[in-house]
């Protein structure tokens, strides 16, 4: 028997500010605990077996973003004249940046200043079993079972808008659960040259997601700064009827956005199954051949249903551009903000013009035959090998309100790779100094991307990919005590010049010729850690490790939409959308028992405190500005760890 537990508490690293700029809390905290324990067995007839189960809880205040770029309706001063102040509810940037000024965005970045104007909060349950038995039927041929059920439910609430005026939120009395299933039934054993493994694997899975989004008191005045930064005072007074904006959104019918909120709900139910082989023959003494072979079948149900919706000001807008009395140039615009995705009315038919989110229920179906073979040669210190693999990663659903808008099919495609590597790994000098060295080149079809415009979340598929590179990795052992490890990693991962044709959506098209997000090109990492003894019952180490990367794109949109009659590739970057390369420096020290029955141990992750952004984002209703979700600055702690 075996019981285990952790404990985790993390302070947050973003200060949260109102709009008036006063401190209301911190951002990205953690507090966390798990508890694991497990029986296990073994009988004289060799029959054994291990049933795990655990449980963990983790809440705190998840995915503070900060504000890199001013909305020019906040530059022109057009906040102050709808009573919003003349920040807009935002405490930073300080300045107008320019978008492609690297200083300057890391200046407005170092701050970790977010604003809102709500608490915010994520708590997260989790919990399992599973059971592992395996059976000898003979003494070369073993039976083995893995089955598990897993639950896992989350709620959160946050301000969705990311500023300090009260404009639109995701309500906290939402929840996801997600229930999963799994079978696995193998059949291994060895025959001469052979090793083999024959088995079948079963899947079931359950996600049902519901939410409640809904407006805030200042989203009328928000809109009006909107449209007057766009179009001026003239188009403004077509659709709110006065001379010049100074109040609420007087759309016909003197609706008021404050309160308009809908609930959605979002199901998918998975079913997964495939049947399986793994061999591996010597066809000679140095020489290895492995064919592996999986058939796999994926099913799944998908819909979105809308629970409930009080949406008044979607219908005064349509009537309002249906009336005649919004500019054709206009007209999308007020639609979209007059009808926001996330709590405009669903509807089921496509009798209405306008694409506004729809109510659907639809199943996806696909399989696939996937295979590997992999050629290894062992000249005793040193292993060679080359492989080639057939991958594969399901479709499904895209469970997004406005997945279906307009009558569009919210089904994405499955995605699949051919990888191709060569490899070798060595050992030398009595084992004192291993290296491996691999290259690979990775092509995939059907590359499933997931994208958030600002107003909704979008899946898609790029018809291709590639990723091609190497990785180096060495551990060097010259003494006892020192052990050096290091790793050098260059990867060319990108949408080839010709991933998309004309036919295919310009979303797609654009990323053509640019580099996949968050990948960088180079990563070296080098490490070292020395250990010794303090007498005979106490032992000690001491821990280093510098991580190097070039630059990478933070966005999924390497640059603004093209029309139709932009050249690809010519559209201009978006602002703020590299990160510019880093070196970020880990310590660690402590010191325990000599048979780990206790340790203590001291750490600091970061510790030149290196802010980078690990993804940028059109800021959600705010124009032209960008936010962008920052990774962790420099952490120090204490773990202690302990046997009983």
């Amino acid at each position: 028997m075996r019981l285990t537990g952790a404990w985790r508490d993390r302070d947050g690293f973003i200060t949260l500010v109102d709009g008036t700029g006063a401190k209301i809390g911190e951002g990205n905290t953690a507090d966390q605990w798990l508890l694991r324990g497990q029986i296990g067995w073994e009988t004289e007839s060799g029959f054994r077996g291990r049933i795990i189960g655990d449980y963990s809880k983790s809440e705190g205040v998840c995915c503070s973003a900060v504000e890199v770029l001013q909305s020019s309706v906040e530059t022109a001063g057009l906040f102050g004249l709808v009573g919003l102040g003349a920040r807009g509810g935002m405490a930073g940037p300080d300045v107008a940046l320019d978008p492609f000024d690297t200083d300057a965005d890391q200046r407005a970045v170092d701050n970790q200043i977010a604003s809102v104007n709500r608490p915010q909060f994520a708590d997260v349950d989790n919990w399992g079993i599973t059971a592992e038995i395996d059976y000898p039927l003979s003494d070369s041929i073993d039976l083995v079972y893995i089955g598990s059920y897993r639950e896992y439910e989350a709620s959160e609430g946050y301000d969705s808008d990311f500023s300090g005026i009260d404009v639109f939120n995701a309500d906290g009395d939402g929840s996801t659960k997600i229930e999963t299933m799994t079978h696995e039934l193998r059949l291994q054993g060895e025959s001469g040259r052979l090793q083999w493994m024959f088995g079948g694997y079963y899947s079931d899975e359950k996600i049902n997601s519901f939410g409640s989004a809904s407006l805030g008191a200042n989203y009328d005045g928000l809109v009006g700064a909107l449209f007057q930064g766009a179009f001026g005072p003239a188009p403004l007074q077509l659709l709110t009827n006065s001379d010049v904006f100074a109040g609420p959104l007087n759309v016909p019918g003197g609706v008021d956005p404050a309160g308009t909120s809908a609930t959605n709900q979002y199901i998918q139910n998975s079913k997964s199954w495939s049947i399986f082989t793994h061999n591996t023959f010597e066809l000679t003494d140095a020489l290895d051949l492995t064919i592996g072979l999986r058939w796999s079948d994926e099913s799944k149900d998908g819909g979105f249903n809308q629970l409930s919706v009080n949406n008044q000001i979607c219908p005064a807008t349509l009537g309002t551009i249906g009336a005649g009395n919004v500019p054709a140039p206009f007209i999308s615009t007020v639609f979209v903000l007059g009808c926001f995705p996330f709590v405009a009315p669903a509807v089921g038919t496509d009798a209405n013009p306008f694409p506004l989110p729809r109510e659907f229920s639809g199943t996806f179906k696909d399989d696939e035959l996937i295979y590997t073979a992999k050629l290894g040669y062992d000249f005793g210190d040193v292993n060679t090998y080359a492989s080639f693999t057939h991958g594969y990663k399901s479709g499904g659903f895209n469970l997004d309100t406005t997945a279906a808008a307009g009558g569009a099919d919210p089904r994405f495609a499955s995605e699949e790779v051919d990888a191709y590597e060569i490899g070798v790994k060595g050992r030398f000098m009595d084992g004192a100094v291993t290296a491996n060295l691999a290259l690979f080149h990775e092509e995939f079809t059907n590359f499933q991307v997931l994208e958030f415009t600002g107003a909704q979340f979008q899946t898609f598929n790029v018809p291709k990919a590639e990723s091609t590179g190497f990785e180096l990795e060495t551990q060097i052992r010259p003494t006892d005590g020192l052990n050096i490890n290091a790793a050098l990693t260059y990867v060319d991962a990108s949408y080839p010049s010709d991933c998309a044709d004309t036919g295919d959506a310009l979303r797609v098209q654009n990323l053509c010729g640019n580099p996949l997000t968050n990948a960088p090109k180079l990563v070296a990492i080098l490490g070292a850690t020395y250990r010794g003894d303090i007498g005979d019952s106490l032992g000690w180490f001491i821990n280093g490790q510098i991580r190097s990367e070039s630059d990478r794109r933070t966005s999924t949109q390497p640059s603004t939409p093209p029309t139709t009659q932009d050249a690809l590739g010519n559209t201009p970057l978006l602002p703020f959308d590299y990160q510019d390369g880093t070196v970020k420096i880990n310590l660690r020290a402590g010191i325990g028992d000599i048979d780990e029955r206790w340790g203590i141990e001291a750490w600091a992750t970061n510790i030149t405190n290196e802010i980078t952004r690990g993804v940028t984002f059109n800021t959600v209703l705010r124009g032209s500005s960008r936010s962008a979700f920052t990774q962790q600055p420099r952490m120090y702690g204490v773990t202690l760890r302990g046997k009983f």
